[in-house]
C-alpha cells in the first residue's frame, strides 16, 4: 500500500472520494459494461480521463501504453484492463523518496531552506504552517519567514499557523521588502542553529515590481546569508483549478527553478486527475498533498498509497 498508517490512508482515501468517483469509477463502469476490447472502449476511456482533468497528452500516453501492453500480453477481456490502468497511473509519478523519507534531511545542509511559492488563493500560507508542523513533529527546530508582506493580514494569518505549529516566525510590517524578511529569517536561523527554514512568499505584488523578479531577488538575497539557499523551491498548486495549475507551474518554473510540488484541496475537488497531468507534463515530483483543513492534513506524497487510495473504493 505504501508508508501511510491506517488513519493517514483513510484520510487520503476520503479526500480522493470525489476524484475517485469522477475518474476511476467512470472508467471502471465503462470497462465492465463491455464484452470486448475495441476502439469504442478506448474512445470512452479516453473521454473519461480528459473530462477528469488528466489532460490530453497524459491521457494519450496512458492509452498508448495500455494498447502496447494488451498486444504484448495478449489480453482479450476488458475486465483485465483495470489493474493495467492502475499500474500505468502509478508509472507516471517520478520516483522520489517515499513517505517518511522525505523528512530525512541531509546533515550538510543546516538549516535546510525551503522557499514556498504560488499564486494567491492556493492555500500557500496554511501550507507553510502545516509543513512547519510536520517538520516540528519529526523533531526539527523550525523557523518560518513571513515574506508575503504585500497581502493584508498575511502576517497575522501566518502567525496563527506558526503558533499552532509551535514554531518561531520572523516577520516585518506590511509593505516591507520581502527580501529583507528572508535575509532576517536566515540570519536568525543561523544564530539559533535551526534545522529547517520555511519562507512564505507573495502570490502577487501591489507594486509595479514583477512577481517573478521579486522571487529571483529573494533567492539572491538569501544566498548572501547561506550560499546554498534555497535547498528546495516548492510550488503550491490548488487541485480545484484543474488545468490552470499546469500553466501556473510553467510560469513559476521558468522563473524560480521549482524542485517539487505541493497539491492542496484534493479533498474538495473532482478534478484530482490533474495531479497525473502535472506529474507527466512537468516532470516534477509531487512532494506533499493536502486532503483536509486540519493542521495534520498535509501528507507526504507516496505514489503507492495515492494510487491505492485512488482505486480503492472499499470501506475498510
Amino acid at each position: 500500500m505504501g508508508f501511510l498508517d491506517k488513519i493517514g490512508f483513510s484520510k487520503l482515501k476520503d479526500g480522493l472520494a470525489k476524484t475517485r468517483d469522477n475518474l476511476i469509477q467512470k472508467v471502471t463502469n465503462i470497462i465492465f459494461s463491455k464484452t470486448k476490447i475495441d476502439d469504442e472502449l478506448f474512445d470512452e476511456i479516453e473521454e473519461s480521463l480528459i473530462l477528469a482533468d488528466v489532460g490530453v497528452s497524459t491521457t494519450s500516453k496512458i492509452i498508448i501504453d495500455i494498447k502496447s501492453r494488451i498486444r504484448k500480453e495478449k489480453i482479450e477481456s476488458p475486465e483485465m484492463l483495470l489493474p493495467i490502468i492502475k499500474e500505468e497511473v502509478a508509472s507516471i509519478f517520478l520516483d522520489i523518496p517515499d513517505g517518511e523519507k522525505i523528512y530525512e534531511l541531509p546533515e550538510e545542509y543546516k538549516p535546510y531552506v525551503i522557499l514556498i511559492v504560488g499564486v494567491n488563493g492556493v492555500g500557500k500560507t496554511t501550507t507553510v504552517g502545516k509543513l512547519a508542523y510536520n517538520f516540528k513533529n519529526k523533531g526539527y527546530n523550525v523557523i518560518i519567514g513571513a515574506a508575503d508582506t504585500f497581502r493584508a493580514a498575511a502576517n497575522e494569518q501566518l502567525e496563527v499557523w506558526a503558533d499552532r505549529a509551535g514554531v518561531k516566525i520572523i516577520q516585518q510590517k506590511q509593505g516591507a521588502d520581502p527580501s529583507a524578511v528572508a535575509f532576517d529569517t536566515l540570519q536568525s536561523a543561523k544564530a539559533q542553529k535551526a534545522d529547517v527554514v520555511i519562507i512564505d512568499t507573495a502570490g502577487r505584488l501591489h507594486t509595479k515590481v514583477n512577481l517573478m523578479e521579486e522571487l529571483k531577488k529573494i533567492k539572491r538575497v538569501m544566498q548572501k546569508v547561506i550560499d546554498y539557499a534555497p535547498n528546495e523551491v516548492l510550488l503550491v498548486l490548488d487541485a480545484t483549478t484543474g488545468q490552470n495549475a499546469i500553466q501556473q507551474a510553467k510560469i513559476f518554473g521558468e522563473a524560480t527553478g521549482i524542485t517539487g510540488l505541493i497539491l492542496t484541496k484534493l479533498d474538495g475537488t473532482a478534478k484530482g486527475g490533474v495531479i497525473l497531468a502535472i506529474a507527466n507534463d512537468l516532470k516534477l515530483p509531487v512532494k506533499f498533498v493536502g486532503v483536509g483543513e486540519k493542521i495534520d492534513d498535509l501528507q507526504p506524497f507516496d505514489k503507492n498509497s495515492f494510487v491505492e487510495a485512488l482505486f480503492n473504493k472499499s470501506q475498510d
